[in-house]
Parts: C-alpha cells; sequence; structure tokens
C-alpha cells in the first residue's frame, strides 16, 4: 500500500495493519461497537474491504493510511487524514464468511443466506437477493461464477456480474463450515464428514 509492503490482521475490535519484517504497527482502524471480526480482508482499486465483526456488523471500504494514524470508525473522520472510510453498508453485512472482490464488483453472503453485490468503489448496491440457507463458509469466484456453500450441503453458483442470475444448484451431504480451496484445476471441500477433490477427467493420451 503506498508501495509498502503491509501485513493486515483484524483483531476483535480493529483492524491493524503493521510492517511484516518489524512487527511495527502502521496504522489502525478501530470499530469498538463490533467485536470478533475473523473474515479476510480483501484490497484492490486502493481500498481495504471487510466485514466488522459480529453485533450489529457492518461492511468497510477504507482507504489505508499514513504510518501513525488512528480512526475511530464511528466518529468524525479527521481532516487530514488519510486514514478514511470510503463507505460502509450495515444491510445483510456478514459476519463468519470473507468478502470476495472480482473485477469492479463486490460480493458477499450473510450469515443467513442473503447474498449481496456492490459496486466496490462507491458502495452502490447493485443486487441483493435471498438464496436461502445459513452461511460459515466464504464465496468461491472462478471463470465468471460465484459458489456459495451452505452449512446445509447446498451449492449454489451464481453469474459474477452487476446483474443477479442463478445458473445452478447442487447439494453435498454434511453441510459446509469450511471454505473451499482451489489448486490448479482442481476444487477441494470440504464438509462436517468427508474430503472431497473435484476436477475434470481429462482423457488419457
Amino acid at each position: 500500500m503506498d508501495g509498502q509492503t503491509t501485513l493486515l490482521s483484524q483483531g476483535s475490535k480493529a483492524l491493524y495493519a503493521y510492517d511484516p519484517l518489524t512487527g511495527d504497527e502502521i496504522w489502525r482502524l478501530e470499530d469498538r461497537g463490533s467485536h470478533s471480526g475473523s473474515t479476510r480482508p480483501v484490497t484492490g482499486h486502493g481500498l481495504v474491504f471487510l466485514p466488522a465483526g459480529f453485533s450489529v456488523g457492518q461492511v468497510l471500504a477504507i482507504r489505508p493510511g499514513r504510518k501513525g494514524e488512528v480512526l475511530d470508525v464511528n466518529a468524525a473522520q479527521p481532516a487530514q487524514s488519510q486514514l478514511s472510510v470510503v463507505w460502509k453498508a450495515k444491510h445483510n453485512a456478514p459476519k463468519k464468511p470473507s468478502l470476495t472482490l472480482v473485477g469492479e464488483e463486490l460480493y458477499a453472503i450473510d450469515d443467513n443466506g442473503v447474498a449481496t453485490c456492490w459496486e466496490a468503489q462507491t458502495g452502490k448496491v447493485l443486487w441483493n437477493e435471498r438464496i436461502g440457507g445459513n452461511y460459515s463458509a466464504s464465496p468461491l469466484a472462478a471463470e465468471g461464477r460465484l459458489y456459495f456453500f451452505s452449512e446445509e450441503g447446498k451449492i449454489t453458483v451464481v453469474a459474477a456480474g452487476r446483474e443477479f442470475k442463478k445458473l445452478a444448484e447442487n447439494h453435498l451431504e454434511g453441510g459446509f463450515m469450511a471454505s473451499p480451496a482451489v489448486c490448479g484445476q482442481a476444487l477441494y471441500l470440504r464438509n462436517r464428514t468427508h474430503l472431497y477433490r473435484i476436477e475434470e477427467q481429462r482423457p488419457s493420451r
């Protein structure tokens, strides 16, 4: 950020930016109204995007700050501070699943099964749809599609883009708490009972 390698760490009531070589704090964003923030921040367009955590919960789009800056997201922002909240959204903010950024759009699934697409730079809601189920796993983006994995085992596939379009729905017994992983062309899914590797079988020569 600003040409400096930065380690982002979300704590219970704050997001911390560290120098990964020294451990020195660079800047800190505080949200005392939230707790148990555990998602993975995502970055793009010069911003940091993250859900703040439990209690009321909100999605924050943050402009990174300079060394020594500290900002309370619920207080007035200092005029000279580079560290700033560009936009925030409280409606259908996830608490456990992380956000997913694809190009100009930011996607989320909240814990109660409502998927949202925001315009990443402005926070404008492009679509907001209930796909059902309960969610802990983060969405996966691949080849123009978004995959949502519910605690009941439902896998919903949606087209990435500014309009909502459901493409498919599948189901695996056991339900998903863990987020999916990708390696090469293989998709790894861990539910409550099994670990799956899903990959297209190519004919041998």
